[in-house]
């Protein structure tokens, strides 16, 4: 649009004469692109110029995101293919009133299967909803809608303040028991 207008003053004789040479009385600079960055940037329509940053080559009015602390890190050959090895997580969540269980895609975070002592149809059955009993069964439902879903493999680990013993360790031990793989990473 600014080339135009330009165009539109030079078609109109808006020339300033010296001596034998005809010159334009308007310069525009132009913009150029070097690296990511302009040198001779434009003004914004409110009056701010667009300042582009050195290390991502955003408007400086973005939030720049946290850095790592070590940019040039080896990232592991594990690291890299492990959501495609090993594509579906277990999580077992066990509270005072009910234990509940899922597994979930790593790629697309979808849960693929899940059960809980807090459904219908297991509230009924159970006498209570948070004893090795509503384990044992909450992994033995959790397996057969896992088969449903053609899921046979799973790797767990446990969160950091949890232990792999007693009700975390029935559930894995009755999916295990009841057809899926399950690869336990204790760190």
């Amino acid at each position: 649009m600014l080339k135009q207008a330009i165009g539109r003053i030079c078609r109109t004789s808006a020339y300033a004469f010296e001596g034998n040479r005809v010159l334009p009385c308007i310069h525009v600079p132009s913009c150029f692109f070097h690296n990511g960055q302009t040198h001779m940037a434009p003004r914004s329509f409110f009056g701010v110029e667009d300042f582009l940053d050195d290390d991502n080559s955003r408007p400086y009015t973005y939030q720049k995101g946290k850095k790592s602390k070590n940019p040039h890190k080896h990232i592991s050959f594990k690291q890299r293919t492990i959501a495609y090895m090993e594509p579906f997580t277990l999580d077992v969540f066990i509270s005072k009133r009910f234990v509940s269980a899922s597994l979930t895609h790593r790629m697309t975070s979808k849960q693929v299967a899940v059960a809980g002592t807090n459904s219908k149809d297991i509230k009924a059955v159970l006498r209570s909803r948070s004893d090795i009993p509503a384990c044992i069964s909450v992994g033995k439902i959790l397996s057969e809608r896992a088969r449903e879903a053609d899921v046979y493999t799973a790797s767990y680990t446990p969160r950091e303040r949890d232990k792999f013993e007693g009700k975390i360790r029935a559930v894995v031990q009755s999916l295990i028991d009841n057809g899926i793989d399950v690869k336990v990473y204790l760190d």
